[in-house]
């Protein structure tokens, strides 16, 4: 930090483009493996320590964001931000919800299987698997209708820049779940499926 104050820049401008400049890094990291070549445990353990930890540090400052830009900006923006509020807020209650079944029920029983096959572990993947789908729809449908509501996360003019960050913030969002969802029904799963056949 004495650094920064030396040389005169602006600390938060520094800090906030060193941060940009480690997530570029990380999205180069994650796209450099090929998921489909890798193991369920390796991928499982991407899925926990890269999304599900995102996914627990950026809600909880969304929830924040828009309540307070509801707060502000209620007055005139009152019925989209109350949409976008009620819609986060479901979606952030089902993620929630969904991290835990992962963590605890899905990724062990893979995890066992993995190590011990057995028939009736592997239907109880694909059992699992059948309601991860359904939470997995309910999430995608909720960022589309995010998505619409915000009229493509376009920010009003008249609005602070906390209400900017928050329309960001929700869009990097949507991206990162559509990643993990990706990654979860199209490369972990669809092995244990095709066993059952």
């Amino acid at each position: 930090m004495e650094a920064i104050e030396e040389k005169g820049f602006d600390e938060s401008d520094v800090l906030g483009r060193l941060g940009d400049s480690y997530q570029d890094i990380r999205g180069q990291d994650r796209k450099d493996v090929d998921w489909r070549t890798e193991s369920a445990p390796k991928l499982m353990d991407h899925l926990v320590n890269t999304h599900h930890v995102h996914l627990r540090t950026e809600l909880p400052q969304l929830s924040d964001l828009l309540t307070t830009i509801l707060r502000v900006h209620g007055a005139s923006h009152g019925e989209v931000l109350s949409k976008v509020y009620r819609l986060f807020h479901n979606l952030k209650m089902d993620i929630d919800q969904h991290l835990i079944q992962e963590e605890e029920i899905v990724f062990p029983v893979i995890r066992d299987y993995v190590k011990n096959p057995t028939a009736s572990q592997l239907a109880r993947i694909v059992d699992l698997n059948g309601e991860l789908m359904k939470v997995h729809d309910g999430a995608g449908d909720i960022l589309k209708k995010l998505r619409r509501v915000t009229d493509q996360y376009r920010v009003p003019e008249d609005v602070c820049s906390t209400y900017e960050t928050t329309y960001k913030k929700l869009k990097d969002l949507e991206t990162d779940l559509f990643q993990h969802i990706h990654l979860e029904n199209n490369v972990l799963i669809p092995p244990f499926e095709k066993q059952m056949m």
